[in-house]
């Protein structure tokens, strides 16, 4: 099994929705600043980065966590991968693409914006940090709701 974390830019709730996934950072409560700022990726990325999955670990049932940005263009996106793997012959059993954008609030989006693209760090990390921060709860129960859904579990159980 493959799970795609997407949002924007793969900087930030992708980034930690992948630590909550692989255990470097607990689903139960809300890391300090300093815990996010220390994942690997957490407002790296670069615009020619989008589009480009980045593994980030193996979880504990085997199953490898990516990475990926969109860029505007989300929907497209994933349409693009999902018939480019129906294309090549792998089973929809076998990824899940999951959206870690919509939890997040406007604040993270201004501050990765002023980050990533103005490079204006100094304002924008701080931003991303505490929209982070502030949608933890919903980025930890979407990995939840993945851990616990049928296609992952049996992916699991069959080895």
């Amino acid at each position: 099994m493959k799970v795609i974390y997407c949002c924007y830019g793969s900087s930030h709730s992708s980034v930690v929705a992948a630590a909550i996934h692989l255990g470097n950072l607990s689903a139960q409560s809300v890391p300090c600043a300093q815990d996010i700022l220390s994942l690997p990726y957490y407002d790296k990325a670069t615009t020619d980065q989008l589009g480009t999955c980045a593994y980030m670990g193996t979880d504990d049932m085997g199953c490898d966590v990516y990475i990926l940005g969109t860029g505007p263009a989300r929907n497209i996106v994933k349409r693009v991968i999902e018939s480019a793997f129906q294309i090549c012959g792998v089973s929809r059993d076998s990824y899940m693409l999951i959206d870690t954008l919509k939890p997040i609030g406007v604040i993270t989006k201004i501050g990765g914006f002023l980050s990533r693209r103005l490079n204006l760090t100094g304002i924008g990390r701080p931003m991303t940090i505490w929209g982070i921060r502030r949608a933890y709860p919903r980025l930890a129960s979407i990995v939840t709701r993945v851990k616990s859904d049928s296609r992952y579990r049996q992916r699991i159980c069959q080895g």
